[in-house]
């Protein structure tokens, strides 16, 4: 907050004059060659041009591509300069005639690229960041692996050298004033390259054809993902503490491990890491040492292994000196000041009078804070040894099939259907606005010049006359006309669209509630049905309308979404291709009135899409994305992807009361069980002969809620509370269970030493399972 009302350096307000000054560059960034960044670079010259922008063509990669070429249209094109190497003839920016000219912005293809030796500057950055500091705005092209750090990452990743004849410093991104990217699908950029359209470019800029393989694209997709991520969770701690915020943010997942020089140290940074791989977070390691504690011999040996761990592992290793303060109050104030998701720790050595005498870290912490997720790591590794977590079913060995033997009725059935059934495709956005349905028609009309028969089967533009304009020559299946309370409104024709029977039909708005009385409650149930009819889907729906991601939404924005997608149904979906835009650019086609009417701007703005919203919502769509794309990686390939090998199988449990948190904790333990392919079950014990009606409507929502993420509900009965946790253990038990998903106990410090406490209990129970207390 002083940082708000701090007085400027005489540097400070130079340099601020300075910035004031300089032109803009925004990078379109790509996953790979062939993505379409010449593409997007030409509309948004066309679109800068027609907003009355002074904008030229600097330099295009494909200048002697005839399509390219067509899609210039009436853009100015300053000559290039050329010349040869190695047999190949490569361009340079022709830097005075840019000055010359002096436009107000300049696209520039290609970033990542050497100049000829007599030229100016070495470089082709050096030639953009010439052009900025001399007013003049540049938008311009780069490959992920075109950046220092990414392009090691991806040849370690790929095992696959990449020819690049530049790399581009890390901190290129960092430099520009927007980035955005263009998210490819493997299965786009595979087709491309079969029908020739990217054949003719690779072999100008020297790229192997080995990298376009399936997966080579799919790790590639992932690290664009991933990286873009990173970039834009550090914008976001940046906005926040400049607001005075603190704590998690909802947007990604902070792991810390807190050890001791012992034993078990490697054992907790070992689970840390798998699981911050697998939930995508970050790991941060920290030792809380007291003061005045000098270390034995031991202890120096046991912390020299633990670092050289860490940094095997990539994470970040601290450690903390406390001055006489209590340790538990200083890991919570850590892990609030650091963004902490989650912390884990190991099991209490302490029997439960110990721990009601002098009491345990563990119940202090979760006494301390209630939204920070709480891990406490299986004790049972000096009899079984390190525990690995997995994040996928084991194979089991199976009797192979015998070949002759003929399919029953239902198996034929099964399998018709699978060949029968259309292809799923899903544009996901960060938020309102970001261009969905716009992409979504215009791919429409590419596949109708291909000769596709597609159709429009329902259609939202919002009053935005810029999508309106896409829908062009396509056909339109007219809406269905619904009475409901002495009104009529409109609703999608699922049987009109069934009737046309077309190749493709496009269903905008994939999360709507249909009004009452419709044959289904949920478009994504009509899709379904289309897709069994044979009939493939393109649809659209944003980030907050994933139903696992609720709490994380309602957490960002304030505002709890009320019309979801089960995840099965994106898992289902062939495609997902994420429609990025930064949160600047959104804000200001909300300020033109581009995405809901000029009455509604103000409050929008200062509500939804506030800034630091916008930049949430986008880092848990580049997130949610990319572990989409491992997730599809590792079970299309059977290989290790970006974020680590398979392991064995686990079993989580989660348990559950009857109030409306149960449904929050339901969420969590899905994107766990998720994350890690695990089998999982929600749990509740019932200790009372009856429920009231309140009770029993809170356990068909929490019933329902599992059966449609795809977990399996069971409840069990005892007479007395007090043998709650003994019915838990005898299940766990019986079903295998390695993980146990809790919420924060809601009684006071007293109440749990009079009461007893169910959560401190199962700490004690089940010594042997991870048990994770998730934070209220």
């Amino acid at each position: 907050m002083r940082e708000q009302f701090r007085r400027k350096t005489p540097a400070e307000i130079l340099q601020s004059i300075s910035d004031i000054k300089k032109g803009r560059l925004k990078i379109i960034m790509g996953s790979v060659s062939g993505s379409g960044k010449t593409y997007h670079l030409l509309l948004e010259g066309h679109e800068l041009k027609r907003r009355g922008v002074d904008v030229v063509v600097g330099l295009l990669s494909d200048s002697s591509n005839k399509i390219t070429m067509e899609q210039v249209g009436c853009l100015e094109v300053i000559p290039t300069i050329e010349w040869e190497q190695n047999g190949f003839i490569r361009q340079d920016l022709n830097i005075e005639e840019i000055h010359k000219r002096n436009p107000e912005v300049i696209l520039v293809d290609q970033l990542a690229h050497k100049n000829r030796p007599a030229a100016k500057n070495a470089t082709r950055l050096e030639d953009v960041m010439e052009l900025i500091r001399n007013e003049i705005s540049v938008i311009t092209t780069i490959n992920i692996y075109e950046l220092k750090g990414v392009k090691e990452v991806a040849e370690h990743l790929l095992n696959l050298p990449l020819h690049v004849s530049e790399v581009l410093p890390e901190n290129t991104l960092t430099q520009a004033d927007e980035v955005r990217l263009l998210d490819v699908t493997p299965e786009a950029i595979l087709k491309r390259f079969q029908e020739g359209k990217i054949v003719e470019t690779l072999a100008r800029k020297d790229v192997d054809v080995k990298l376009f393989h399936r997966d080579n694209l799919a790790v590639l997709r992932e690290l664009s993902l991933r990286f873009l991520a990173g970039e834009v969770e550090e914008d976001l701690t940046e906005h926040r503490e400049q607001e005075g915020l603190m704590g998690p943010t909802g947007a990604s997942e902070r792991i810390l491990v807190c050890v001791q020089y012992h034993w078990n140290g490697s054992i907790l940074i070992r689970r840390g890491d798998q699981i911050a791989k697998r939930l995508g977070g970050d790991l941060v390691v920290v030792s809380f040492i007291p003061s005045q504690k000098e270390l034995t011999r031991e202890e120096s040996l046991f912390k020299s292994s633990i670092q050289k761990l860490i940094v095997k592992l990539n994470g970040k290793f601290e450690e903390r000196v406390i001055n006489g303060g209590d340790i538990a109050e200083e890991i919570v104030g850590y892990a609030m000041k650091h963004y902490i998701t989650r912390i884990i720790l190991g099991q209490s050595k302490r029997t439960r009078w110990e721990e009601i005498i002098h009491g345990s870290i563990v119940n202090k912490i979760l006494g301390q804070t209630k939204n920070i997720d709480v891990c406490v790591v299986a004790d049972r590794t000096r009899g079984e040894g390190e525990r690995v977590l997995p994040a996928v079913h084991s194979k089991k060995k199976k009797k192979k099939k015998n070949p002759y033997r003929r399919l029953s009725p239902a198996e034929i059935k099964e399998k018709i259907q699978g060949v029968k059934r259309g292809t799923l495709k899903v544009y996901i956005g960060s938020a309102p606005g970001v261009g969905k349905t716009y992409t979504m028609l215009r791919e429409a009309n590419q596949l109708k010049k291909s000769e596709i028969d597609i159709v429009i089967g329902l259609l939202e533009t919002h009053g935005r006359i810029e999508t309106a304009s896409q829908v062009d020559t396509l056909e339109i299946i007219p809406r269905k006309q619904v009475p409901y309370k002495n009104v009529v409104l409109e609703e999608m024709d699922l049987d009109a669209i069934i009737i046309r029977n077309p190749e493709v039909v496009l269903v905008d708005e994939l999360a709507h509630t249909n009004v009452p009385g419709s044959k289904n409650q949920k478009r994504y149930q009509d899709v379904l049905n289309i897709l069994e009819a044979g009939i493939s889907v393109i649809s659209t729906m944003n980030i907050q309308h994933v139903e696992s991601l609720n709490d994380s939404v309602e957490q960002i924005t304030g505002v709890r979404v009320r019309e979801t997608v089960p995840d099965r149904i994106l898992q289902l979906a062939d495609e997902l291709e994420l429609i990025d835009v930064s949160p600047k650019a959104l804000r200001q086609r909300m300020q033109e009135g581009n995405i809901y009417s000029m009455d509604k701007v103000e409050q929008s703005l200062n509500n939804f899409f506030k800034t630091r919203n916008l930049i949430a919502l986008r880092e848990l769509a580049l997130r949610e994305l990319a572990d989409d794309v491992d997730d599809r990686l590792e079970s299309f390939k059977r290989k290790e992807g970006v974020r680590g090998p398979w392991r064995k199988e686990e079993v989580i449990f989660v348990c559950v009361n009857l109030n409306l948190e149960s449904e929050r904790l339901i969420r969590r333990g899905f994107r766990i069980a998720y994350r890690l392919k695990a089998k999982w079950y929600v749990v509740y014990v019932k200790d009372q002969r009856s429920l009231p009606n309140d009770k029993q409507m809170i356990l068909d929502k929490i019933r329902s809620l599992t059966k449609r993420l795809g977990g399996h509900f069971e409840m069990y009965s005892t007479t007395n509370r007090r043998l709650v946790v003994s019915e838990i253990t005898k299940q766990l038990q019986d079903k295998k269970a390695t993980q146990v998903i809790i919420g924060h106990s809601a009684k006071e410090r007293w109440q749990e030493i009079i009461q007893g406490s169910i959560v401190a209990q199962l700490l004690r129970e089940a010594r042997h399972l991870d048990i994770l207390i998730v934070a209220d």
